[in-house]
């Protein structure tokens, strides 16, 4: 049990100078402000006419009596917003760990009062995981395989489904767009570990697939994947190559191989993105699968589970 378990007690329990104080502490609010006038470090008081209770303010004598009042949510990952830090942490509390966010319900928790305040709440934190995510990628190139994982590779389809075959077709999709899916698996003290790459491509072809296994999986794994003619060039650019004839069977009985864990992988992706409507532009598609990306690379790797690794993503971001 992580330090973060007990956030809903902590939340309605705690006075509003406790909370921000945690959040300054994890440097989610301005430890320090100084006036812009006078250059003096302002200070944190108790205020009625804010609508956190308390605000930054300076009584130096460059006011002229009257006091220099700043936001205690001054250039933060809360500003702009009226939502308050308890509404706002128990939002982000469900949102990491991968909970129900229909905005009815959220609604009738008193989180928000309208759907459009929550979609922008959603929009932010969002953004928040995409730049992590952009920023990892610089730095290790996100590459899996080697002699400790292998690599299963697939295409799958994620437009937007009409019901009944009524309604609008999803905002736009100028042409069908494919997901290729590189997954690694690997198996460490008894656990299977599964870490996705997951991007938009035009065509299945071998130029649109080929280029990206070369650049995200080493030379030398060993990748699993259907037939498809655009990976048989595999083997010539030095991957261990194996193949799966579905129309024949799911396991291939000479060498065991199979892609049940990117079919089951393709479900469960699917499933998430289709409850969140993630799928009706190239754009939103494209953040949701990175925001999958970014849970199975970095929250689950955190110590802190997926609610510390937000927590430290805007702290960066915003710091």
């Amino acid at each position: 049990m992580n330090k973060f378990s007990k956030l809903r007690k902590f939340i309605y329990k705690e006075k509003q100078l406790k909370l921000i104080k945690w959040l300054q502490k994890r440097k989610l609010l301005k430890q320090r402000i100084k006036c812009r006038i006078c250059k003096r470090h302002m200070e944190l008081r108790k205020r009625t006419n804010s609508r956190d209770q308390y605000a930054w303010v300076c009584r130096g004598a460059a006011h002229f009596g009257r006091a220099k009042q700043i936001s205690v949510r001054h250039k933060s990952f809360f500003s702009g917003s009226k939502v308050s830090f308890s509404n706002w942490l128990n939002f982000m509390y469900r949102f990491s760990q991968g909970l129900r966010l229909r905005q009815i319900d959220m609604m009738e928790d008193s989180i928000a009062a309208s759907s459009a305040t929550l979609t922008k709440m959603t929009k932010k934190i969002r953004k928040v995981c995409v730049t992590a995510l952009k920023r990892m990628r610089r730095r290790t190139g996100q590459r899996i395989g080697g002699t400790r994982e292998f690599v299963v590779i697939d295409e799958s389809h994620f437009r937007h489904k009409r019901k009944y075959d009524r309604g609008r077709m999803a905002g736009g999709w100028k042409r069908k767009k494919w997901v290729f899916g590189m997954l690694g698996v690997s198996r460490h003290h008894g656990e299977t570990s599964r870490r996705p790459i997951l991007r938009l491509v035009e065509k299945r072809s071998r130029r649109d697939l080929v280029p990206l296994i070369s650049y995200h999986v080493r030379r030398g794994s060993s990748i699993i994947s259907d037939e498809w003619r655009a990976y048989r060039i595999l083997p010539a650019l030095g991957y261990d190559h194996h193949t799966v004839n579905h129309s024949r069977w799911y396991v291939d009985p000479r060498t065991g191989a199979h892609t049940q864990h990117i079919e089951r992988a393709w479900r469960s992706y699917k499933a998430r993105i289709w409850r969140l409507r993630g799928n009706r532009t190239e754009h939103l598609l494209s953040d949701h699968l990175m925001l999958i990306e970014w849970n199975e690379w970095l929250a689950k790797k955190h110590h802190d589970g997926a609610f510390g690794r937000l927590i430290h993503d805007i702290s960066r971001k915003y710091n």
